[in-house]
């Protein structure tokens, strides 16, 4: 995907990573591994973005300001280092929270090496209970609508009032406070060191 992204514009505004598996149905509540032998829900909620972006952050650079967004949770689970890849003592919950977490947890990592006027990293929970498949298969209701996590997803998009503003993190539309987690620069720097060798990428700000 970043390959055909790179052949086909020379510069990137916006980049929102939003691909997602549930804590539970319709993908189940058993631990599964993706290709490469990671766990599932970490490869595909936090993994496959990470990389992404990496890929991506020359087009990104390339913009006149550029904004990266990442549509986590407050649903966050504290990261075991030891345990990342959740071999032990395994549940879907946990997974998700912890995949969430890490989106957070990077981007800020992510936003501390890059000037804010040059790329933009913050990260949402944009709404609570949207009725999506996921939503619908293990909780059965929804809470909040569809459009609400759209308006605030976009908002942190086109927002000219948050031109350079960046490691933050949004429940909503409101300035909120993730996990303590990652607000701490150790495991913010163990994470990102543990990505790279995951994902078997190259540190493009090194």
């Amino acid at each position: 995907m970043a390959a055909e992204i790179r052949a086909s514009v020379d510069r990137l505004d916006v980049l929102v990573n939003n691909a997602g598996i549930g804590g539970g149905q319709p993908d189940g509540r058993t631990r599964r591994a993706n290709a490469d032998g990671h766990e599932l829900r970490f490869a595909v909620n936090y993994l496959a973005g990470f990389l992404l972006t990496l890929e991506l952050l020359p087009l990104l650079r390339a913009s006149v300001s550029a904004r990266i967004v990442n549509v986590a949770s407050i649903g966050q689970h504290p990261l075991d280092f030891e345990n990342l890849m959740l071999e032990r003592d395994y549940d879907g919950i946990r997974a998700y929270g912890q995949s969430k977490l890490a989106q957070i947890t990077s981007g800020f990592e992510l936003a501390a090496r890059l000037p804010a006027d040059e790329v933009t990293v913050n990260s949402l929970h944009p709404a609570t209970y949207m009725p999506t498949k996921i939503v619908l298969a293990e909780i059965g209701h929804s809470i909040d609508t569809l459009e609400e996590g759209v308006t605030a997803t976009r908002r942190l998009v086109t927002d000219p009032a948050l031109a350079g503003t960046t490691r933050r993190f949004y429940d909503h539309t409101r300035d909120a406070r993730a996990h303590s987690q990652a607000y701490d620069s150790e495991a913010r720097l163990r994470l990102w060191q543990a990505s790279l060798q995951l994902t078997k990428a190259e540190d493009p700000l090194c």
